[in-house]
């Protein structure tokens, strides 16, 4: 009896479970069904088509009295009662909670709602205000404790144990550019398991310990009320699960992405591959508020025992006591009643923010504090924890180091890890492997079956997918299931479109060659003509005669009057009105006779105009070059043997240089030469027809004077203009 003496002193020195479950798990955005036990809003818009728990399990150790390596309890030796850290206060205190969930199940019902549907079991115990310096004096045993004295004062314990099965709904409640806000709510059906309580009321308790167990007492004060759904501690009743109590709650929840690059993933630019971009996390940052476990169970005719502890007993009166029950019913003055109470969830707040750092590493802050008074009677409570998580995420993997701290424990360090299914971790094993005194230990595992949103395949990049593309490596057309229509002629036309199959021809005639209808040649794409037979050099058509004068437009130097054949289709004409018709004149704007061919003849008077102007043309002394002494002169000479020539449009003049005998003889000739062509050039420049001249050098072959004298040698110095022939017909 004496060690179940100790029960309600000594129970919270059970190592117990964090109040929070699967820590450093629920932020990653792979969590799934998981993240809905936090914040109902994390299932709309997930990285998952479907998200199926099979089975997973999260649970911890946490108090702030007792440390210990856990890996030291391995060891054989290791004594509880001598090894470890105790940290012995007033008012020590713990947590134990479990939570395992069965077949759960998350899963789209359109682009923007989401719903899950979840069965959990769950299990805690709170444990607050409890001496700790009492249980240095009865952790042996109350017979082997020396005196004490000690304020024991108000300890309370709460202990539950429930199963749900939740229903999960979100939906985006607003999306505008770079914001994107969401939503979230949870109903649950609750089944109570077993709900006990216990509650002291200032009280102290004093040991005076003597060699006899007569006169060895324990005197306490105060009150201590015990309460239990089903009479397990002061009754004969085994721990069983109340069918009849039910209960209903609730979880609700928002969630703000930050979305600065949201023009990257706008739908009305998305292909069919992007999947709308339902595999990318969009964030920059993320921020949740969330409120779990708002409701009750109510439990029926639960037994509640009110003891009054202002009693002293001896040491073998405690001995005579097999049990608990024994020992109460040592306390003569007790209350006991039935009533019906409705016990409340462990109401929690939780916040939540996110940041997508670089690519896929984050770093996420949460919050988890306790919306219940801790102090009251049968009040089930989460405990304050901050957790600060790093992690390195991708769709089959994820790996977390979360660094937690904890209103019973204080700071603890952990990692996880996730393998596409498989998920494992604990928030507390960092520090468990190097802390000599750790006080908590947990640890989360599950197994889940997880179908991902991902882009779709389209390997030939012809905008059908290949899930659905028969041609999966081959470019095609929507219409032909991605395959490539058939081109039987190689013509580029496919065989849908081709009107000749299989025979090739070009795109613009339906892939059929083009055909020449009038049979000459140009083919009917390029014939202006095609119906009528005409030449390659007019597109096909013939050529036109527009006056039908048998000679054809391109012929017909007068398409638009009637003419002769022989004059070009032109009539015959007279322009200079000399008699001779311009088909036979040879120079048609000149009048001449008809012994000339219409040109006029030229008269021995213009030929003696031309010497007397040719010899007026003077040079520089000994060289080709024009007189600029007498430029003018020589300039209005040689315009007046222009006007001469022009009347004589088919006449053939050469223009002849002489020298005098002084000099060399070829040098003379040479001479003669240059000059003649000087003077054929100024002319040509001044517009006269370069086929109506030549020119001819004679040196000093043909003088008109005596050489002897000054005077008879200036004049065999000259240029002379002659008239060598008519040109008829474009011939001398």
């Amino acid at each position: 009896m004496k060690n179940q003496l100790l029960f309600l002193t000594i129970l919270f020195s059970t190592l117990a479970a964090n109040a929070q479950s699967y820590m450093g798990y629920f932020s990653d955005n792979y969590a799934g069904v998981q993240g809905t036990l936090f914040n109902p809003a994390s299932i709309v818009d997930s990285r998952f088509k479907y998200d199926i728990n099979l089975f997973s399990t999260s649970s911890s150790l946490n108090n702030d009295f007792y440390g210990l390596s856990l890996f030291d309890l391995s060891k054989s030796s290791y004594d509880p009662n001598t090894d470890g850290v105790r940290t012995p206060l007033r008012n020590n205190g713990g947590i134990s909670y479990s939570d395992v969930m069965g077949p759960s199940v998350m899963f789209n019902i359109a682009p923007k709602h989401s719903l899950a549907i979840y069965t959990r079991a769950r299990a805690i115990v709170n444990l607050n205000k409890i001496n700790g310096e009492l249980y240095n004096q009865l952790r042996n045993g109350l017979d082997e404790a020396a005196g004490f004295d000690i304020v024991v004062g108000d300890p309370n314990v709460v202990g539950h144990t429930w199963g749900e099965v939740g229903v999960s709904y979100g939906a985006v409640l607003w999306q505008s550019k770079q914001h994107f806000l969401k939503g979230g709510l949870t109903a649950k059906y609750l089944v109570g398991g077993v709900n006990s309580y216990a509650q002291g009321g200032n009280m102290t308790a004093k040991y005076n310990k003597t060699n006899n167990p007569n006169t060895t007492t324990l005197t306490t004060t105060g009150g201590l009320t015990l309460g239990s759904s089903q009479d397990f501690i002061t009754g004969d009743e085994d721990v069983r699960f109340d069918s009849n109590s039910k209960g209903f709650g609730g979880d609700f929840g928002l969630i703000y992405e930050w979305r600065p690059d949201y023009e990257s993933y706008d739908l009305s630019k998305a292909k069919a591959t992007d999947n709308n971009y339902r595999d990318l996390n969009k964030y920059k940052l993320r921020f949740g508020l969330s409120v779990t476990d708002v409701g009750s169970i109510k439990y029926n005719n639960v037994k509640e025992e009110v003891y009054n502890f202002n009693q002293t007993l001896t040491q073998a009166q405690i001995d005579s006591a097999d049990d608990i029950k024994e020992f109460l019913a040592l306390y003569t003055k007790s209350v006991t009643t039935f009533e019906d109470q409705n016990v409340n969830l462990p109401t929690a707040l939780h916040i939540d923010a996110d940041w997508n750092m670089y690519k896929k590493f984050y770093l996420n802050f949460n919050g988890n504090l306790s919306l219940v008074d801790k102090a009251g009677l049968n009040q089930m409570s989460s405990a304050d924890t901050w957790i600060l998580t790093p992690r390195y995420e991708t769709r089959w993997f994820t790996a977390t180091l979360p660094i937690n701290y904890m209103e019973y424990s204080g700071t603890q360090v952990g990692a996880g890890l996730r393998f596409g299914p498989v998920f494992v971790g604990s928030s507390s094993v960092i520090t468990n492997v190097f802390s000599k005194e750790s006080k908590a230990a947990d640890v989360y595992f599950g197994i889940k079956f997880p179908v991902y949103e991902k882009k779709f395949k389209d390997t030939d990049e012809d905008g059908v997918l290949d899930k659905e593309d028969k041609c999966p490596t081959e470019a095609g057309p929507v219409e032909n299931k991605g395959c490539p229509w058939p081109d039987t002629d190689k013509d580029s036309v496919v065989d849908k479109d081709d009107k000749c199959p299989s025979v090739a021809g070009p795109s613009e005639n339906q892939g059929c060659p083009w055909g020449d209808a009038d049979s000459d040649t140009v083919l009917d794409n390029v014939d202006a003509c095609p119906s009528v037979a005409g030449p390659v050099e007019n597109k096909g058509c013939p050529w036109p005669d527009t006056d039908g004068d048998k000679v054809l437009d391109k012929d017909d130097k007068c398409p638009n009057e009637k003419g002769l054949v022989a004059n070009a289709g032109c009539p015959e004409r007279d322009a200079d009105k000399d008699g001779v018709t311009d088909l036979k004149d040879d120079c048609p704007t000149v009048p001449g006779p008809a012994s000339n061919n219409g040109c006029p003849v030229v008269t021995q008077a213009a030929l003696r105009e031309l010497k007397v102007q040719a010899r007026a043309v003077f040079f520089v002394t000994g060289k080709a070059v024009l007189a600029t002494a007498d430029k003018g002169e020589t300039n209005g000479r040689l315009e007046a043997i222009k006007e001469i020539l022009k009347n004589y449009p088919n006449a053939k003049f050469s223009v002849e240089g002489h020298t005098d005998d002084v000099g060399d003889a070829k040098s003379n000739q040479k001479l003669s030469e240059a000059r003649a062509k000087a003077v054929v050039d100024a002319l040509v420049a001044k517009g006269v027809n370069p086929e109506n001249l030549a020119y001819k050098g004679f040196g000093e072959t043909k003088p008109v004077a005596s050489n002897k004298t000054a005077k008879g040698r200036a004049q065999n110095r000259r240029t002379e203009v002659i008239h060598v022939g008519t040109i008829y017909q474009g011939k001398l």
